[in-house]
């Protein structure tokens, strides 16, 4: 894309978001619509900047937009004082606790998940003309580039700057598969279903082909860390978007629309929850899973994150066998 028609296509939004910027650090209250805004247009600049720095366009077009990311991240990020001990409350208590009362749909998730993601590993593998199937050329050659032992993106280190615009990405990218998988719960519960398994495929292709090539150390230590919080947020945006499909398909007693309302309270916690987990994950894969140290202590880091993300959700909040 050229430098004009890609600024054409964001500068309105880059300074509505520069404008609320403006705003907000002069201590100005925007209305409660132009507030509403912010989050989409940060994802959006961060967005933006991640792919004006890989098509290395302008030098100064990416301070700019490096500049509105850095600015919106330190607002939107900025804890509240009241907020604190409510959102202590919700991660110790009432997240694990929403998670563990949908724990069959949950356990559900998981074992179609990695049973799939393994066994399309397993054949892609034996078979690394499989990943052709689904993934491009283009695609494929860009993943093993960047996960080459040699001369890949995962084996250089990054910058400041670059691990900053990378979590904004993250953020976007993960948070939209995790609202798709959630809503897409409501066409019966299929939609949530399918959406896991294209996830689990896209996993064991990328996997089984990666580690035919000889790229299992780069790929594995630079997963490992964010994946326990990643995955496990993406299963359980699947879960509650199953617990939507059932209350339509199985309403019980109740009508239709009654049992979708009630299943959308129960849900809202754990898909609440999955977004907070994802923007740690987001932070761990830029600021982490970059980083150039032993591949022992990447496993040894991810084994831990592993064991604290089902410590969390097993047990966090337990009263009386909740």
């Amino acid at each position: 894309m050229k430098l004009a028609a890609f600024e054409a296509q964001g500068r309105a939004r880059w300074e509505r978001l520069g404008a609320l910027l403006d705003a907000l650090e002069q201590g100005k209250t925007p209305d409660a619509e132009a507030v509403a805004e912010l989050p989409a247009l940060y994802r959006h600049v961060c967005n933006d900047l991640a792919l004006a720095r890989d098509r290395e366009l302008s030098s100064s077009l990416v301070a700019e937009l490096n500049a509105l990311a850095l600015r919106g991240h330190q607002l939107l990020y900025r804890a509240q004082r009241g907020s604190v001990p409510r959102l202590g409350r919700f991660l110790v208590t009432d997240f694990p606790r929403a998670v563990r009362r949908e724990w069959k749909l949950v356990l559900l998730c998981h074992v179609l998940f990695y049973l799939l993601a393994v066994g399309i590993a397993a054949l892609d593998w034996r078979s690394p003309d499989l990943i052709y199937s689904f993934i491009d050329d283009a695609g494929v050659r860009s993943m093993e580039d960047m996960y080459d032992p040699e001369e890949g993106a995962s084996t250089k280190e990054r910058g400041p700057e670059a691990d900053a615009a990378m979590f904004g990405f993250y953020i976007w990218n993960n948070i939209s598969i995790a609202f798709r998988t959630f809503a897409s719960g409501l066409a019966f519960g299929v939609g949530a279903l399918m959406s896991l398994v294209f996830n689990a495929l896209q996993l064991g292709l990328i996997a089984g082909h990666l580690v035919q090539k000889g790229s299992t150390e780069p790929f594995f230590t630079f997963v490992i860390g964010h994946s326990a919080f990643e995955l496990t947020a993406i299963l359980l945006a699947g879960a509650a978007g199953m617990r939507l499909g059932l209350a339509i398909v199985a309403p019980g007693p109740r009508t239709r629309l009654s049992s979708l309302q009630q299943a959308a309270r129960q849900s809202l916690p754990i898909v609440a929850g999955a977004g907070l987990m994802l923007v740690i994950a987001a932070s761990i894969e830029a600021f982490w899973s970059p980083r150039l140290l032993p591949a022992p202590v990447k496993y040894g880091v991810g084994a831990s994150l592993w064991g604290l993300v089902g410590a969390w959700l097993g047990f966090a909040g337990r009263v009386s066998g909740n």
